[in-house]
């Protein structure tokens, strides 16, 4: 392990890769202007994000298991290199094939990289205020979430030289700090010890699914994911349907959520030092509760954006939360838990494509329907967290 002198330094490459893995958040808007540029409908479109979140239930056992060979470091590395060609491909195109291929390799590389950085970041900084430390990598991450909706109507509304209108400057920009990303992590020294002993098989990684909390944390990943996805592409699609904005103007929606996800995550890295873990969890779970009430039944501008960033607010500590609550009951198996729980993204496949088809026989208040289950979930995953 790094020890303090080190630990600090160490800690900005591995902050930097929590930005990269933020990458996965421009799904969202990104499907909206493919679903304008060629035509397709809600469940046609929410194809994309499905498939981006589909290839965390193949890679994130396995990628769990290859941890244990080639290291945390060497893992989150590769999951980068997979990342920038997966941002690479767009700039040569934006038909349906071509998306559907980068939006798989973008899916893929975040799943190896999200199931490698928590780890990672745990090696660094030890056991101790590891929710915390984790939920600030979110705040990071969220960074690059927000600011996704910017740079795409930034490029969909500006003149860029050599490229012309187009949103997808923003596959361009982050391609290029993904590259930077991979040179620092790779010149960083981070010594780790990889585990001895006879390596975990995929029936024994499944199997840890048998304890109760690694279970039932995973179904809560499964819930805030879901609801991540769900409001990152709906909300847009929400003030499109009721107040009549054009997508460019509703991508802001988009942002709302995510600067809210940033602020809760930054002072969340703060409440969960000084306040109960399980107190803030009920309280973040309060707060999309109420989001759901007011994103189904508002029907003006600012009943909406209020609804947008509560839910913002409130899940942007979840995954954190339950990630560790699973992470630190099985310490021999970590690599596997870790993967075990990002496996639980799979959940931004699910939700998605049943909103899709909700939404298309019922309007938008269909998707937020399917988002409500997985709030009600969480109020029944709160007796689970430790105080």
């Amino acid at each position: 392990m790094a020890n303090n002198t080190n630990k600090s330094i160490y800690l900005i490459p591995v902050m930097l890769c929590f930005f990269c893995m933020g990458f996965v958040d421009l799904v969202g808007i990104a499907s909206n202007y493919v679903k304008e540029d060629l035509g397709l409908s809600d469940s046609v479109a929410n194809i994309f994000p499905s498939l981006v979140f589909f290839w965390f239930l193949i890679f994130s056992v396995p990628t769990g298991m290859l941890m244990n060979k080639i290291g945390r470091k060497n893992t989150v590395l590769l999951s980068l290199v997979v990342t920038v060609v997966s941002l690479l491909i767009p700039l040569f195109g934006n038909s349906f094939s071509v998306m559907l291929v980068a939006f798989s390799l973008l899916g893929i590389g975040n799943a190896l990289m999200q199931t490698s950085i928590n780890p990672l970041a745990m090696l660094i900084i030890g056991d101790k205020n590891l929710a915390s430390t984790l939920t600030f990598g979110q705040f990071v991450k969220a960074i690059a979430s927000f600011l996704a909706p910017y740079l795409a109507m930034w490029g969909a509304t500006q003149v860029i030289p050599s490229f012309g209108y187009d949103w997808r400057v923003l596959f361009m920009i982050y391609f290029i700090v993904g590259l930077l990303s991979a040179a620092l992590l790779w010149a960083t020294p981070i010594q780790e010890e990889l585990p001895t002993g006879k390596s975990s098989s995929f029936v024994d990684c499944l199997h840890l699914l048998s304890k109760p909390i690694v279970l039932l944390s995973f179904l809560a990943i499964m819930c805030h994911v879901g609801i991540d996805v769900g409001t990152n592409t709906t909300a847009p699609k929400l003030l499109m349907e009721r107040v009549g904005m054009t997508l460019n103007e509703a991508a802001f929606a988009t942002s709302l959520y995510f600067i809210f996800r940033t602020i809760g995550a930054l002072t969340g890295s703060f409440f969960l030092r000084v306040m109960k873990t399980r107190w803030f969890f009920m309280i973040s779970v309060v707060l999309m509760a109420a989001s759901m009430i007011l994103m189904f039944s508002g029907q003006t501008k600012m009943v909406l954006y209020v609804a947008i960033a509560l839910v913002g607010y409130g899940n942007s500590n979840i995954f954190s939360m339950a990630f560790s609550e699973a992470l630190l009951s099985v310490p021999d198996k970590q690599n596997e838990v870790s993967g075990l729980m990002i496996m639980g993204l799979f959940g931004g496949t699910v939700f998605p494509l049943i909103m899709g088809f909700m939404s298309d026989a019922m309007g938008q208040a269909g998707a937020v329907a399917v988002m409500a289950v997985g709030v009600i979930y969480l109020f029944t995953y709160i007796k689970q967290v430790k105080n």
